[in-house]
């Protein structure tokens, strides 16, 4: 199995744990902007995306900067989006950073004015279009814990893993 998976997320939606929990299912890495930001400065890779079409040459995960569209072309990629309520988003941002309800909402719309701007800057396109990803989750809907064991149906089902 070579499957990369893509994923992009709304800050606080539980991508990270989504991505942990695929990682130890599938028994494949997950890489996320410090790994690939650490790559980038302690190798002659010359950027971003360089590092991350390295990285998907084997099985990984890889959260965020733009992976969906550096690989976009690629047959063995699947792109998820992981998106949640506004009011799901902050109440887990609440909980993990011990913030108030300000405080977590505004740490919130930093996050994804910074996440859409980058996007957009490397892209050109809009962050979050459906159109970019195979599948999207609603962590709101479906629930944080329940979706990486979506995801793995979903593989078994379509006999990629």
């Amino acid at each position: 199995m070579n499957l990369v998976i893509t994923m992009s997320r709304r800050f606080g939606t539980g991508a990270s744990m989504i991505a942990e929990e695929l990682s130890r299912k599938l028994d494949i890495p997950v890489y996320d902007r410090t790994y690939i930001e650490n790559e980038l400065h302690d190798s002659n890779y010359s950027d971003e995306a360089e590092v991350i079409r390295e990285l998907a040459q084997n099985a990984c995960i890889i959260l965020g900067r733009c992976a969906s569209e550096i690989l976009k072309n690629q047959p063995n990629v699947f792109h998820v989006y992981i998106c949640a309520d506004k009011e799901d988003r902050v109440k887990r941002i609440m909980k993990k950073e011990s913030l108030s309800h300000d405080a977590a909402k505004e740490l919130i719309e930093k996050n994804d004015r910074a996440r859409s701007e980058y996007y957009f800057n490397n892209t050109g396109k809009v962050w979050g279009d459906v159109s970019n990803y195979h599948m999207i989750l609603d962590t709101s809907a479906l629930g944080a814990e329940n979706c990486a064991g979506i995801l793995i149906r979903y593989f078994e089902r379509m006999e990629i893993i």
